[in-house]
């Protein structure tokens, strides 16, 4: 029987996520690190029932699309967990992952096309967010190891723009000059919690400092810091967390220095961002992914549209170019404002925002007549709520177009569809999140 630290050689059949697969004794082993065809050494993290995790440490024999990661913190942090792999063989485990669950978890037979990735994987993020701790006296910033929330300090990310690194690196050397205290999630104590910054497609930089109290010592000294060693730096924010959790951002904003928002261009179209926008993180696959949802919709200028976590309105925009009038709803009264004003900013009339929980507004908007012709749905990772589906399946659309960002819960919901009325005709992935295990998958549902 296997238990935790024991170290044992296995040989790898296949990818499961982004894990390599193993088998045991009848139980299934999940060993990070690991690639199809490996014979690998391996330590016990955790045993279940039935399944247990590993963590390679030794590779025996070797896939010949194995890489030495680029990273020096990879073998520690938990943000990247395919540097270990060629960059095509990290979209085939993702193509692999989607064709999994859609067949597996929502019963669909459906070709799953090559996943659409990037020309260069590295700096693609325009925004990070990096959490503040301390150890033996010495300022923390960087990612939470797996599975923990132990910070791996880092000086740069290969994946962030560059100039969110030199953000990070001026907020450390800042914090170390004037004593600053970082906060401690254990006892509740000390100021800065992250540092977060976006980056536009021009190269303007919002810097964010998220502390426990709504005015800080030496600013104006940070201020200037920023400003000497970051090119580009538009606004400088203190956001204030008083919460004991997990949430990153509180509501609370005061403007530092500089422009209250950063501009945006996504498809042609401006958008206004904010430190609480939603924008998604990766601009260039943004557009692609946002593209195929478009070319899944296939409008011809007639339509009625409801766009479901709508966020910031981006999609609601595009499609609105496209469609007779699109109604957009979304839970976070921050980002409607938001939408709002980048439909203005747009000229865009033929849009109607809601701030609402769509599994609320929906099914009395379908109550009071709405029968719109697409629905496009773009929820948070735990998916669709029932009551969701079930006001769609009830206005019966001719298309549904379902973006997600986690695919297991896209095929849970889209069983319930093709269970009631819809058939699932195209699919296509995009790597949004290069060299993570995430990858975004769009369906496009027809009424049968």
């Amino acid at each position: 029987m296997l238990k935790k630290n024991d170290q044992i050689t296995v040989d790898i059949e296949r990818f499961g996520a982004e894990c390599g697969i193993a088998h045991l004794d009848g139980m299934t082993l999940f060993v990070l690190g690991a690639l199809p065809g490996e014979k690998v050494v391996a330590r016990v993290q955790k045993v279940e029932k039935k399944y247990a995790f590993l963590k390679t440490l030794e590779v025996i024999s070797s896939h010949p699309l194995r890489t030495a990661p680029a990273c020096p913190y990879y073998e520690k942090c938990g943000g990247c967990v395919c540097q270990h792999m060629d960059y095509s063989l990290s979209l085939q485990m993702k193509k692999e992952k989607v064709q999994d669950a859609l067949s597996r978890i929502g019963g669909l037979d459906i070709p799953v096309p090559d996943v659409l990735g990037m020309e260069s994987p590295f700096h693609y993020r325009n925004k990070t967010a990096l959490p503040v701790g301390e150890k033996e006296g010495k300022v923390q910033i960087g990612f939470y190891a797996p599975r923990s929330h132990r910070i791996v300090d880092v000086e740069k990310c290969l994946i962030s723009k560059e100039e969110s690194n030199l953000v990070l690196q001026t907020v450390r050397s800042w914090m170390e000059k004037f004593c600053i205290a970082p906060y401690n999630e254990i006892t509740h104590k000390g100021l800065v919690r992250h540092v977060m910054s976006r980056v536009s497609k021009a190269g303007d930089v919002m810097a964010v400092i998220i502390a426990t109290v709504p005015s800080m010592p030496h600013t104006r000294e940070l201020i200037a810091m920023l400003r000497a060693q970051v090119q580009g730096l538009k606004s400088v924010y203190l956001n204030v967390n008083k919460r004991n959790d997990n949430v990153i951002l509180g509501l609370e904003n005061h403007l530092l220095f500089g422009e209250e928002r950063m501009q945006d261009t996504l498809l042609g179209l401006f958008f206004s961002v904010s430190p609480l926008s939603f924008f998604q993180v990766n601009p260039v696959q943004t557009e692609v992914l946002y593209q195929t949802a478009l070319d899944f919709a296939d409008l011809k200028g007639n339509e009625t549209v409801a766009d479901l976590y709508c966020g910031a309105g981006t999609i609601s925009l595009l499609l609105a170019q496209k469609a007779k009038q699109v109604i957009g709803i979304e839970i976070v009264p921050p980002a409607i404002e938001d939408a709002k004003e980048n439909a203005k900013r747009n000229g865009i009339e033929n849009v109607q925002f809601y701030a609402a929980a769509a599994e609320d507004l929906l099914p009395k908007l379908v109550q009071q007549g709405l029968k719109p012709n697409t629905v496009m749905l773009d929820p948070p990772r735990k998916g669709c709520e029932e009551k969701v589906l079930e006001s769609i399946c009830q206005c019966g659309p001719e298309k549904v177009v379902y973006i997600s960002c986690d695919v297991a819960t896209q095929a849970r919901d889209a069983k319930y569809l093709c269970s009631h009325g819809y058939k699932a005709v195209k699919c296509q992935s995009v790597d949004m999140f290069c060299l993570t295990g995430h990858v975004e998958n769009v369906l496009l549902f027809e009424r049968e």
